[in-house]
């Protein structure tokens, strides 16, 4: 059997299947390869496969290490017999329901060379032959054509070179007129396929001739090229940046663009202004734009109306607090709360153990005694289930809160239906991106007021823009900084560490704090990242359990800073499942083989399973019959079908982003200099501050230098900021 890395062509049949996933066509079969006795495993993406199917396939062997080399698919051909018996055993392999061995032979002695013609063009001519009528025609020529239209795109998607897997998320979005548009329309995947359409248009229109200075490409690739950036931050670009981009990535003439850029203002599908950098103009996305606008006008709209109903003396506030929660409020904390009282609009900031925690439970009490309604809102729906933990009060994701239809794209709370609630406090401000700002601000009723609570020394929000950091940078809302840390806090390495390098200082690795029993934050050298992996794997599976009692999948979290690599979040999980969970799989799914017990992190929002973003669980069980996995969720059980494990990924170890908004009794965090581009001061911040009770460094001592010196982070552009400093 060959095992060679090269490209490998077969030519045979299909002669049984093995596995098929309806949803994405991925497919093990068993091959019997022509000429020769030899039956081979192929496996890859393969629509609608039928035992029987001749095909050519070319592709590269690989060795599973239970079930031995098999062919992964690159591409393939289906090979259909235009003749005799062939053809005959083609046609009734049951790849037509009804259609049987007799009359199949009939078929093709009536027609002969013209039957795959017939059935494919002249379908009201098959009932000519005897035992064909009007239904079995019917279904000869719509299975045909429903079998044979998925392959004949699969094969221009192939020629495109563009990857197959695709083929059946733009099949559910056009049907039966996808391969038409394609070759027609191509750019309408842009707007219609986010994500991967535009990559795709542009292969298939360059392919097909289309002129580069065409002016619908050089509008496409702008519009392209602004969705790019909001994916890496920013809410604008620099007009000149845009027009070299546009040479440089698509050989686009910048007068062209010039042209492009005048016209999707014309239109409204983006808006130029003045840049907040003094140089070229910005040039906004229309919606961006407009969601820049409306936050500042929402805040400065707050801030214009006086508060009447919040009067309360410290003295009031002291006693509120001290009767519903029984604790007294720092001198720091109560000048916070009666500085609150006196605007409509606030925000909170301050590092681990500077008590954000105690403010939020004490404004709770004090306007619910002044009989207002409170609404608490967080970005994911760990955030918000950890906030209703310590408030004791019900807390939603902020899409909750605003009805989102993930079917139809809009938020059902907006200026016309707004929140009823007199109180908005949102945590974790720092992961509000400004799309999701402005639909909150747009939702919130005009007497209500905003108290917004976060540590604007984190990472920022995924998606476009830097709402917290710029809310105080403008620095005409109310900014309410907690500095001290409190004495429990205060004995914490962890807290003292966190803000050792929020302020840009070493952190403290003495080793007399963990003598004297204060042993909640290493640094274990390993200058290797094998070396890192070896050690990462000893914690987890013998030392902390063993010495800490820590439950070995449960109360560890790997915090990577990121995804490839031998200490990316990849690798490393597919090491830390075979250390940690020994069950066998229930079956290969593609992609990867989930086993009951392994640690499983949800990728987005799924409001029907009510599983949101950066959610972790436990698969239960799998059942390879039903395809379905169930996972664990906080002792609720979801389940997926295969076709939807798309949205799972292992999570022993994931990206130090991925854990925003959440704590773990013990994180172990890898910094090594292969991870350069990435060693920032917030991203090690943002790690430190996610472990209660340890933290664990792993890693040479230069990149942690690198890590706290590098307060560079990558600027995101918006222009936010300055709306708020200058509006009206």
């Amino acid at each position: 059997m060959p095992r060679d890395t090269k490209t490998n062509t077969l030519m045979g049949h299909i002669e049984r299947i093995t596995f098929y996933n309806r949803d994405n066509h991925y497919t093990i079969a068993r091959f019997r390869i022509e000429k020769t006795d030899g039956l081979v495993t192929i496996l890859g993406t393969m629509p609608n496969p039928t035992p029987g199917d001749t095909l050519k396939v070319t592709g590269r062997w690989e060795t599973h290490p239970r079930y031995g080399p098999q062919l992964r698919i690159k591409t393939y051909e289906a090979l259909v017999p235009d003749r005799g018996d062939e053809l005959v055993k083609y046609l009734s392999s049951g790849l037509i329901s009804g259609l049987g061995w007799q009359t199949a032979k009939r078929l093709v002695a009536h027609f002969g060379e013209a039957t795959i013609d017939v059935i494919e063009n002249h379908a009201v001519r098959l009932k000519e032959v005897t035992g064909i009528g009007e239904v079995l025609a019917f279904k000869i020529t719509s299975q045909w054509k429903a079998k044979h239209a998925l392959r004949s795109l699969m094969a221009f998607l192939q020629e495109n070179g563009i990857k197959t897997a695709y083929c059946q998320r733009i099949v559910k979005t056009y049907g039966d007129d996808t391969e038409k548009i394609l070759r027609t329309e191509p750019y309408r995947l842009v707007h219609d396929i986010p994500g991967i359409g535009f990559h795709i248009a542009e292969t298939i229109a360059i392919n097909a001739g289309a002129a580069r200075d065409d002016p619908l490409r050089v509008r496409e690739c702008l519009l392209h090229l602004l969705l790019q950036a909001a994916e890496n931050g920013h809410t604008y670009c620099l007009a000149d940046e845009l027009k070299q981009r546009c040479f440089d990535a698509f050989e686009i003439n910048p007068d062209l663009v010039e042209t492009a850029l005048s016209e999707l203002a014309a239109e409204q599908e983006i808006v130029m202004e003045p840049s907040p950098e003094r140089g070229p103009p910005a040039v906004y996305h229309y919606r961006l734009y407009e969601a820049e606008i409306g936050i500042a006008a929402k805040l400065h709209a707050l801030l214009s109306v006086p508060l009447t109903d919040t009067n309360m003396n410290a003295e009031q506030i002291t006693e509120q607090v001290l009767t519903n929660l029984a604790l007294k409020l720092s001198v720091e904390q109560l000048q916070v709360v009666e500085g609150i009282l006196a605007h409509r609009a606030g925000v909170i900031t301050g590092g681990p153990g500077t008590g954000k925690t105690t403010l939020v439970r004490s404004l709770c009490a004090v306007f619910g005694s002044l009989g207002k309604t409170i609404s608490l809102a967080a970005p994911t729906g760990r955030a918000a289930r950890r906030l209703s933990e310590v408030t004791g009060k019900k807390a939603a994701t902020v899409h909750k809160l605003l009805g989102y239809n993930p079917t139809e794209g809009y938020f059902e709370r907006d200026r016309d239906n707004p929140l009823e609630t007199d109180v908005m406090i949102v945590d974790e401000v720092s992961m509000v991106d400004t799309i999701l700002m402005y639909q909150l601000t747009r939702a919130l009723p005009a007497p209500a007021i905003l108290i917004l609570v976060g540590d604007s020394f984190q990472l920022p929000s995924v998606g476009p823009g830097n709402v917290l950091a710029d809310i105080i940078a403008a620095d005409i809302v109310p900014v309410f900084s907690l500095n001290t840390i409190f004495r429990q806090a205060e004995e914490s390495p962890i807290v003292l560490n966190a803000h050792r390098v929020r302020r840009g200082l070493f952190p403290d690795l003495d080793g007399e704090a963990i003598e004297q029993g204060r042993s909640e934050f290493f640094f274990i050298e390993a200058q290797q990242p094998d070396d890192a992996v070896a050690r990462i794997c000893q914690l987890c599976t013998r030392t902390l359990p063993e010495s800490l009692g820590l439950d070995r999948v449960q109360d560890i979290q790997v915090l990577t800073p990121m995804h490839k690599g031998e200490v990316g979040t990849i690798n490393l999980n597919q090491v830390l499942q075979k250390k940690l969970n020994a069950r066998p799989a229930a079956e290969k799914i593609p992609g990867v083989a989930f086993r009951p017990g392994d640690k499983v992190m949800h990728l987005r929002n799924n409001y029907q399973k009510d599983v949101f973003n950066g959610d972790i669980g436990t698969v239960a069980s799998v059942d390879p019959k039903a395809k379905v996995l169930r996972v664990n969720y906080y002792d609720r059980n979801v389940d997926y079908d295969f076709g939807e494990l798309d949205e799972l990924i292992l999570a022993y170890a994931i990206s130090v982003h991925k854990s925003q908004g959440s704590e773990y009794p013990a994180v172990i965090i890898p910094l090594l200099t292969q991870h350069f581009i990435l060693l920032q001061r917030n991203l090690l911040y943002t790690a430190m501050t996610r472990g209660k009770q340890l933290v664990i460094l792993i890693g040479s001592p230069r990149a942690l230098e690198i890590a706290v010196k590098n307060d560079k982070t990558g600027r995101r552009r918006s222009g936010l900021a300055q709306r708020l400093a200058t509006y009206g």
